[in-house]
């Protein structure tokens, strides 16, 4: 999977390339899908979500810039899969999953596989988690229709939030990276994800 789907392409940092290599993904799939588990395409684990192709999770983790060290911000944790990759880059995760089940399997699961540094509870990936701000990145694995405002407030000066923006059939993902006089943004690539759900 790494060396064919991420560094035939454009992952080229090493430490994220040996991360995407270390964290076992068939673990975070149901027993149904864990033949496809290295597939470079989602799959479904249950309530209408997805764990995301690993292309993308590289991707994204190439664009966080994460250091050992760091403090940051999984939204919408799903399996736990990216608080794995994150992890074994040496951050310091905290994962936050609206669907309640799905964040209670997801903490199990990284405590069963030794990724103690991951803490998740089940929330609003729209208010973040302000506890723990400011965050060095912020990874969100859902599409809002607009960036969370308060997802940019709880990023660090320096910081970067990775995010995809739009609708179902017209979604970028977008780099922002917080400066000490604002916000830089640019677009990286058309992406689809499932929608980051408000609660009602």
């Amino acid at each position: 999977m790494v060396r064919e789907q991420l560094a035939a392409r454009d992952i080229v940092e090493d430490r994220v390339l040996a991360a995407m290599g270390a964290v076992p993904r068939h673990a975070f799939v149901p027993e149904s899908q864990r033949a496809a588990a290295y597939d470079d395409r989602p799959l479904p684990i249950g309530y209408d979500v997805t764990i995301s192709q690993p292309y993308i999770v590289a991707l994204m983790t190439q664009l966080a810039a994460i250091e050992p060290g760091a403090r940051v911000l999984d939204v919408g944790t799903g399996s736990g899969y990216q608080a794995a990759v994150l992890a074994e880059l040496g951050a310091q995760v905290f994962g936050i999953e609206l669907i309640a089940p799905l964040a209670e399997q997801a903490a199990a699961r990284l405590a069963a596989l030794g990724y103690t540094q991951v803490t998740v509870r089940a929330g609003d990936g729209w208010q973040g988690w302000p506890e723990h701000a400011p965050y060095d990145a912020i990874i969100v694995a859902a599409a809002a229709a607009r960036v969370p405002e308060a997802l940019r407030e709880q990023l660090a000066v320096g910081g970067r939030l990775v995010i995809p923006v739009g609708v179902r059939d017209s979604q970028v993902l977008l780099s922002i990276e917080r400066t000490a006089t604002g916000f830089r943004e640019r677009v990286v690539a058309p992406v689809a994800f499932v929608p980051l759900v408000q609660p009602s």
